[in-house]
């Protein structure tokens, strides 16, 4: 018998916290189990996309540890005993310092947690029958992956890449070089009609933006 592919996921994303970070809902759809990519904050938000999807959540996946994208995990794990996959382990001075994270930018509760599973490139994330692949993409911090679904010709790709524009590279961590590599080098490989849910604004291409975003294109 040949093996059988990967499932396509399907997706939903909801923005959350006044950083209106991309928050996305992703699930198999024959088993209706979900992952949660980047639980920023606004918890009863993503429960309330939970239910009205009829998911049942499954594990939270984090792109990288900035409070917009990870400030709720330790609530959200906590509240629904959930693993914690991701980020790589370049960012863990961000989940130590996110308490501090918190208070400097008026995010109550934000609170130190432990991934159950730290990621590293070439791994994979499963949820149901859907596997994603993770590439590590440092530079707008030194631990942030994308999530991408070939079945899907989608990829989550967090600060890494916007429409238009590029992740900052001003954090403690940064380093721009390193973040124009990571595009060029693990993303345009995704094929350019892979479209892109960024950690915030609207989703674009790969093609598009090699084309004609004026930070990468060429």
């Amino acid at each position: 018998m040949p093996a059988t592919s990967p499932a396509t996921p399907r997706y939903q994303t909801i923005p959350v916290t006044p950083f209106q970070q991309n928050c996305s809902l992703v699930w198999c759809p024959a088993t209706m189990k979900a992952a949660v990519i980047d639980p920023g904050g606004d918890l009863p938000r993503i429960e309330a996309a939970v239910a009205r999807q009829g998911v049942t959540l499954d594990q939270i996946w984090l792109t990288h540890a900035h409070i917009d994208h990870a400030g709720g995990t330790a609530e959200l794990s906590a509240r629904h005993g959930l693993p914690i996959i991701g980020p790589h382990p370049g960012d863990q001075f961000w989940i130590d310092g996110i308490a501090e994270q918190g208070r400097m930018f008026g995010f109550a509760q934000a609170e130190k947690f432990t991934p159950t599973r730290w990621l590293q490139d070439g791994d994979t994330v499963q949820v149901g029958d859907c596997v994603l692949h993770v590439r590590h993409c440092p530079g707008h911090t030194p631990g942030h992956v994308v999530f991408h679904s070939p079945q899907a010709q989608r990829a989550f790709v967090g600060d890494v890449l916007f429409a238009g524009s590029i992740g900052r590279t001003d954090f403690p961590g940064g380093n721009h070089a390193q973040l124009i590599a990571s595009i060029r080098e693990r993303l345009w490989p995704m094929g350019d009609d892979t479209v892109f849910i960024p950690g915030h604004g609207p989703e674009s291409t790969f093609g598009e933006e090699r084309r004609h975003n004026p930070f990468v294109r060429g």
